[in-house]
């Protein structure tokens, strides 16, 4: 089997603009009828969104850190698929992972290094002028097992910056192609909120942000170029499903209050023979009464208050479910769903299911961020009792109450510190603030 071929589209720190630029990548060489496959290093769904509306494929996340090899060999070989190469977005800076002693890290870097494939960098130059060169040079140096092999220079003044910042890194760096000096254009903005970008599905002028980012790319990038840089890899194999199925037919909520889901676990799910069906609870819609098993995402519940509080069709729906002993099951937004109340912003009650014992707040914040490692305490569809998985917490919601209930997981974070009991489960009903990506 031919193992995919990819490139890595990292940047030297959060805000350099790689995201745009992926997306402008995607869609230019979808202009040119080439199968690109998008990927998203790391735990993320809001940008894998974009990447999915910019190629018209699938984008899946690859995570050195909270998927085993075999897992990640997989996905990359699922991903792959009939394409002529991945185009991977990084996460954060190419060196930011988890703040692990040693192994993998989750990183940009340490996914290069695992997959020998190149590292296309960004340097956003706006602030600067032959000092970008100091940055290239330890950037392509640091780590001998991974290839910095191209830079694109972003957001530059004028010609004369282009050529003065080029001059200077190709001193510094022959061996780094530069491919692409791209001037700065205030027009390519994307909104953002507390957990990243506003959500591609509530973006309407996003097909003309895109185009955009396509036109810029295709006149200062050159194309051919970072199509080359891309080469076989050494991962991939047989897909392997992350976790098992909820139930045989399993209901999903989706829509711009309960988004969160990797494609990855749903395309597992399939695998495995489960029949999903999808919901919106924001349409006043509930689960299929013939569904034995319920999955709510993560999302933005909490700036939704008013319309699920009004949504009988959904919240009764979750009750006739966990009333014929339906398997019912939330992470992050979807656990606070199955609460009793969220408060919003401006410390407004909204009634939830009340399924679980729980009122949590997004009036009284604090952010939640990290690797995690689960260990369940009870049997569930999950697993049995002390089945260990791994996955991530990002959320600023906080527990107001919390009633007598059984909690669902033991966790630790990245660096193996205990964070203590985790998540409630009470009968059939059960969830947490994590996101789950893999058994362990």
């Amino acid at each position: 089997m031919a193992l995919p071929a990819g490139l890595i589209l990292a940047a030297s720190c959060t805000g350099s603009g790689k995201t745009t630029l992926t997306l402008g990548l995607l869609r230019a060489f979808k202009r040119q009828g080439l199968a690109v496959a998008p990927a998203k290093v790391g735990p993320d769904y809001i940008d894998p969104a974009f990447h999915m509306r910019a190629s018209g494929r699938v984008c899946h996340n690859l995570d050195g850190w909270a998927m085993r090899p075999a897992t990640l060999a997989g996905v990359i070989a699922k991903a792959g698929e009939d394409s002529r190469f991945i185009l991977a977005e990084g996460v954060m800076g190419l060196f930011d992972g988890a703040p692990v002693a040693d192994g993998p890290d989750g990183s940009s870097a340490d996914l290069a290094a695992r997959t020998g494939w190149p590292v296309l960098l960004v340097l956003d130059v706006a602030r600067m002028g032959a000092s970008a060169a100091a940055l290239l040079h330890g950037f392509s140096t640091l780590r001998s097992d991974i290839r910095v092999a191209g830079v694109l220079l972003n957001r530059t003044g004028s010609q004369g910056h282009s050529e003065m910042v080029a001059n200077a890194c190709r001193k510094a760096c022959p061996e780094v192609a530069i491919l692409g000096a791209i001037p700065r254009d205030e027009s390519l903005h994307l909104p953002s909120r507390h957990l990243g970008l506003v959500q591609a599905l509530e973006q309407s002028g996003l097909e003309e942000v895109i185009e955009r980012a396509a036109d810029l790319v295709e006149k200062h990038v050159d194309l051919q170029a970072v199509q080359a840089l891309a080469t076989p890899g050494r991962l991939g194999g047989d897909f392997v499903p992350p976790l098992q199925p909820l139930g045989q037919r399993i209901a999903i909520a989706m829509d711009e209050a309960f988004a969160f889901a990797y494609p990855t676990l749903l395309e597992g799910w399939r695998q495995q023979g489960a029949e999903l069906s999808f919901f919106s609870p924001l349409a006043g819609e509930g689960p299929d009464e013939t569904a034995n098993a319920v999955y709510l995402p993560g999302g933005y519940p909490e700036l939704h208050g008013p319309r699920l509080a009004a949504s009988q069709g959904f919240l009764q729906g979750l009750r006739c479910a966990a009333q014929r002993s339906a398997w019912i099951y939330g992470e992050c937004g979807g656990f606070m769903a199955l609460g009793e109340a969220i408060l919003d912003g401006e410390g407004r009650s909204h009634a939830m299911a009340g399924l679980l014992p729980l009122v949590t707040s997004f009036q009284t914040r604090r952010l939640q961020l990290g690797y995690r490692t689960m260990r369940l305490k009870a049997d569930s569809p999950l697993g049995r009792a002390k089945a260990r998985f791994r996955g991530h917490e990002f959320h600023y919601a906080t527990i107001v109450s919390e009633g007598k209930a059984p909690p669902l997981f033991d966790g630790w974070d990245a660096r193996n510190a205990p964070l203590g009991a985790m998540g409630l489960i009470k009968n059939t009903v059960f969830g947490s603030f994590l996101h789950l990506i893999d058994e362990t």
